[in-house]
């Protein structure tokens, strides 16, 4: 592959000035892999701008609950309203299909490292984990049970048993999240605070400030 490595993104929502700046602040090259965890669109100002950053630097990422919400509401599923007709408007022919090929997780066995948007299941293959839970997941309650919610409990990353690391987002009111096998990487850019990084391998966690908030957190859900 060349290049330094790995480089994973979280949450972005179309806060394309801060992706630009976190990925020079990280200093990530051409020949580095740079991987997103999905939500690379919604919320932000310029969601179409960052499907095609991603898109033209030969990106890996996986699907977010709000990139699946917009390809249901072009497939017919559900209807679009807000920001995300906005973004339906604007991306292109090739953005739509950028997005649309995008997997529930990708896995980097020579990392030992997976990253998914949500969460995961302990004891359940990565095959078999439901998509709700790839997509929506954050807490588990007392008897174990899976939520979306961040008030429903306790974060499900702090359950996650290793030895295998997942890489997750979709979490921002949690913030960065540092677990022994799982790191989140929602830091709420698009809600005025920070984009962030890290270099699989290396451990090494880089961030930007956004430059202003661009939407207000709907609460715990």
């Amino acid at each position: 592959m060349g290049g330094r490595g790995t480089f994973v993104v979280g949450d972005v929502h179309g806060c394309l000035d801060e992706l630009e700046a976190l990925l020079k602040k990280a200093e990530v090259g051409r020949k580095d892999r740079l991987v997103f965890v999905g939500d690379l669109v919604a919320k932000g100002p310029d969601s179409q701008g960052v499907v095609q950053l991603a898109r033209e630097r030969g990106a890996l990422a996986v699907l977010g609950n709000h990139d699946a919400h917009v390809l249901d509401g072009r497939a017919g599923a559900k209807t679009l309203k807000g920001t995300h007709a906005r973004v339906a408007d604007a991306l292109k022919p090739k953005d739509w299909a950028w997005l649309e090929a995008l997997p529930l997780w990708l896995s980097f066995p020579e990392l030992d490292a997976v990253v998914v948007h949500g969460g995961l299941l302990p004891g359940t293959p990565l095959a078999a984990q439901p998509r709700h839970v790839l997509l929506n997941l954050r807490s588990f309650d007392e008897q174990g049970q899976p939520h979306a919610r961040v008030d429903a409990g306790v974060p499900w990353a702090s359950r996650w048993p290793g030895p295998t690391r997942v890489v997750f987002g979709h979490d921002a009111l949690r913030g960065l999240q540092r677990h022994p096998h799982a790191l989140g990487l929602d830091t709420g850019c698009v809600y005025g605070k920070r984009l962030t990084g890290v270099w699989l391998g290396s451990d090494e966690v880089v961030g930007v400030d956004a430059r202003r908030e661009y939407s207000k957190p709907t609460g715990p859900s």
